[in-house]
């Protein structure tokens, strides 16, 4: 009991994180399965043929390019504007600037639904065509927020004596912000376009609102479940589990190796 008192934390936190990951081991599994109806939700044999032909569904994988396409760009949309209002609330006084940090947090505040229902409307009173441009800038506008916090949160962090260092030493406002400003926000910039990424390829409300005829990924996984599910989404879900993993254990692994080349020897 004692031994259990001590690594209380750390059970509970081992817990969690099979809690969380279980799902995707799920998925995992279920990938290398061979249902014998529509639906993969049942165990029978062990079958590698869904991996061999991950596109063999119709329609599949070009949701899955769709869905990727406008992920990329809402990620490159946000993240831009996201790092410059970020930097422009911490380091500038100007007039509701506190009402704007205030702002800043409704999207992630409000009900996806009551969001996606504004989108629409605002949408159709433009006279907009609903499609991949709404889809783009819907996505673009939720992801905004997160970004924000996410680079708010690193440029609080800085010190801004090495700004003044670097002018000190002659250098230019660009010349400051590409060697000293921008490698030290880079950690939040990086998480706020991941997060930007990882919450437009998912998602369903907002798209499934402003999309039109227009079908991503999402819309697509959500439709093949009513009528069946094939292996082939198990696949694609095992595959964006695994890349992302890699992607975090790659980042970790680059960050401990800059902290052992910046110690003395």
């Amino acid at each position: 009991m004692r031994w259990i008192r001590h690594h209380l934390v750390v059970i509970a936190g081992l817990l969690t994180l099979a809690y969380m990951i279980l799902p995707n081991i799920v998925v995992m599994v279920f990938s290398f399965n061979k249902p014998t109806g529509r639906f993969n939700y049942a165990w029978q044999e062990f079958s590698t043929d869904a991996w061999k032909d991950p596109c063999g569904v119709a329609d599949m994988c070009g949701s899955l390019s769709l869905s990727l396409q406008i992920a990329l760009w809402a990620t490159i949309g946000s993240t831009v504007l996201g790092s410059m209002i970020a930097f422009a609330l911490v380091r500038y006084r100007f007039r509701a600037r506190g009402a704007i940090n205030s702002l800043i947090f409704l999207p992630m505040a409000m009900p996806e639904v009551v969001m996606a229902a504004s989108l629409l409307t605002l949408f159709l009173n433009l006279g907009a065509e609903l499609g991949f441009w709404t889809i783009l800038i819907a996505h673009t506008m939720f992801c905004l927020s997160f970004v924000v916090v996410a680079v708010k949160a690193r440029v609080l962090s800085m010190d801004p004596r090495l700004e003044e260092a670097a002018r000190d030493l002659y250098a230019g406002p660009v010349q400051t912000f590409v060697r000293v400003t921008l490698p030290i926000a880079a950690p939040g910039i990086a998480a706020g376009a991941m997060l930007a990424f990882a919450l437009s390829f998912d998602d369903f409300i907002i798209t499934n609102f402003n999309s039109g005829n227009t079908v991503t990924f999402p819309m697509f996984v959500w439709g093949s479940a009513q009528r069946g599910t094939p292996v082939q989404i198990n696949v694609i879900g095992t595959a964006m589990f695994v890349i992302a993993v890699l992607i975090v254990v790659a980042g970790q692994f680059i960050s401990g190796r800059r902290k052992n080349s910046a110690l003395p020897k």
